[in-house]
């Protein structure tokens, strides 16, 4: 199976979130079935960059709390006065970070998925005594080595995970990858398995919409979903 996207079978106006929501709960139900886990191991991160508000509303209607955000500036606008409502929200950052942008991200975010070099390691420590307070942190893993996309190479992962426990005191939870879009997931989602096991990490992001049941069965603790939960972005 490659990641690629799935085609949508609804237009952006008829789009049902909550049934989407079902549907996506009931595959990582059955997936994580078929590999002797429980489903509730896996957390489903609803990807909502960019999504329009009214469909943002209709997850959290379904009482789907756990949501992912490329961006800091965009998730400040679109999360901050809500948190005073759900005081349960969990939000991840799921796309790349600026340095100058690490001390707001780490004001807002539950958990920063994309650390993926030593300056940005620095400058996340530097912000958690700043703040006061303490985000879970994943390594970015580019298992595919591909020059567009941000994530410490598989044979420097060690190494990089080592150097930012002893020299800034940031212990990660877990690791993340994104799959080469064109290649079979399975041997990519294998291989940061094996990283994390090397290196005692319980947390595995792994899993879009088009290959999140495959995630799953290798072993993902969170799936990053997006399209097949809200629709396709117009």
């Amino acid at each position: 199976m490659t990641c690629m996207s799935p085609t949508p079978s609804e237009t952006p106006e008829r789009f049902d979130v909550a049934a989407a929501r079902a549907r996506v709960l009931r595959s990582v139900a059955d997936a994580a079935k078929a590999a002797g886990r429980s489903s509730s191991d896996i957390s489903l991160v609803a990807v909502s960059k960019v999504q329009p508000d009214f469909r943002i509303e209709a997850m959290l209607d379904t009482g789907q709390r756990t949501f992912g955000e490329n961006r800091v500036q965009e998730a400040y606008e679109r999360w901050e006065s809500r948190r005073l409502e759900y005081v349960d929200l969990q939000l991840h950052l799921i796309g790349p970070l600026q340095t100058n942008k690490a001390k707001d991200a780490v004001a807002l975010f539950d958990v920063i998925e994309t650390l993926d070099r030593l300056k940005l390691a620095r400058a996340l420590a530097d912000a958690r005594l700043a703040v006061g307070r303490d985000v879970r942190v994943l390594v970015q893993v580019n298992t595919g080595e591909e020059a567009q996309k941000s994530g410490v190479g598989p044979r420097e992962a060690d190494a990089f995970i080592e150097t930012i426990r002893k020299e800034f005191g940031l212990e990660p939870v877990g690791l993340m990858c994104i799959p080469p879009q064109d290649e079979p997931c399975g041997p990519h989602f294998a291989l940061l398995v094996q990283i994390a096991r090397r290196q005692g990490l319980a947390t595995l992001s792994m899993g879009m919409s088009s290959d999140f049941e495959t995630a799953v069965r290798f072993g993902a603790t969170h799936v990053r979903v997006g399209s097949a939960l809200f629709g396709e972005r117009r």
